[in-house]
């Protein structure tokens, strides 16, 4: 209907600027940890880029914090895929959805302090900052579990004799392209409605600070997902975007980004004439209560009209 030519109040901030390839980095990481490779997240399973290929992901004042693997478009066909084939999720009743994305909040509020020290140690922001982070983000996990079996249809009386179901269901299989800034928050904030709402999901989270949502697959192994309902693919954003949006099996595609890519986004998914939403190239305030909520849910279901006449 008309919904998809509508703007959804979004706390729209400053523009995106484009990401700049990753440098060298100044220093190696310090302590005795051991330097490690974080792996794709797909079907349920960490598995090995195609390419066999990484990228360093750099810390505060250019220091290695490790390197991520280089997703290519092999790998976005692997996790489009597992998404599909994912009938587990989408069949799933919304009140076991809600219970598995309660289970989810809860082991990652366990481990806060952990997530709040790699966000501080990569984006440089406060603990204060990098804490606040986390805690949201668990808040957003709470929000649409508690939605995911309340955000229903409804019924309308057409003028004539019939009543009209209007029903809500998932997408399908959704790509998700998340911000740099806020690399736990963002991505969070637009996974987890279309979670909620049945959807499975290729995320491919911040490039910069990738290893916040390889830690978070650690989270979602013990959460009781379902392998193939959300999956992510690390790499070079702009790239993984356009092979998202040229895939024929992709149902829908949600960018935040900068300028662009989001419109890359939208020309090059136009022969498949799926779903585009983009940020239009600016940032988003995703500690604001607008950033969240029905805007986000609305987009993460189609409705489907059930028209059931009546007699006298």
């Amino acid at each position: 209907g008309m919904f998809e030519y509508l703007a959804s109040p979004l706390p729209l901030g400053a523009a995106i600027k484009v990401a700049a390839p990753a440098a060298e980095p100044a220093s190696a990481g310090e302590g005795d940890s051991i330097d490690r490779t974080a792996k794709l997240y797909i079907g349920g399973k960490q598995v090995r880029p195609d390419g066999n290929y990484a990228y360093p992901v750099l810390g505060r004042k250019g220091r290695l914090a490790g390197e991520a693997g280089l997703g290519n478009r092999k790998d976005i066909r692997d996790a489009v895929a597992a998404a599909r084939g994912c009938k587990a999720w989408p069949d799933a009743t919304a009140f076991n959805r809600s219970q598995v994305l309660y289970f989810l909040a809860e082991n990652l509020s366990g481990r806060a302090d952990e997530f709040a020290a790699r966000i501080a140690d990569l984006t440089g922001v406060s603990g204060r900052a990098a804490r606040a982070e986390v805690d949201l983000s668990v808040e957003r996990l709470f929000l649409y579990a508690g939605l995911a079996d309340k955000f229903e249809g409804r019924a309308h009386q057409p003028p004539m004799r019939a009543v009209t179901l209007a029903l809500h269901e998932p997408v399908g299989v959704v790509g998700v392209v998340a911000p740099d800034d806020a690399p736990l928050l963002g991505l969070v904030s637009l996974a987890a409605p279309l979670l909620a709402m049945g959807n499975t999901v290729v995320a491919v989270p911040s490039e910069r600070h990738a290893l916040v949502a390889t830690d978070l697959y650690q989270v979602i192994e013990y959460s009781d997902f379902p392998a193939g309902a959300l999956n992510i693919v690390t790499g070079r954003a702009a790239e993984l975007c356009t092979v998202l949006a040229r895939h024929d099996d992709v149902d829908g595609l949600w960018v935040v980004a900068d300028a662009a890519t989001c419109a890359k986004a939208e020309a090059e998914s136009i022969g498949n004439l799926k779903r585009v939403w983009t940020s239009g190239g600016r940032t988003l305030d995703w500690q604001a209560a607008a950033a969240a909520g029905e805007a986000f849910l609305r987009r993460a279901v189609e409705v489907k009209n059930v028209w059931v006449p009546y007699g006298d």
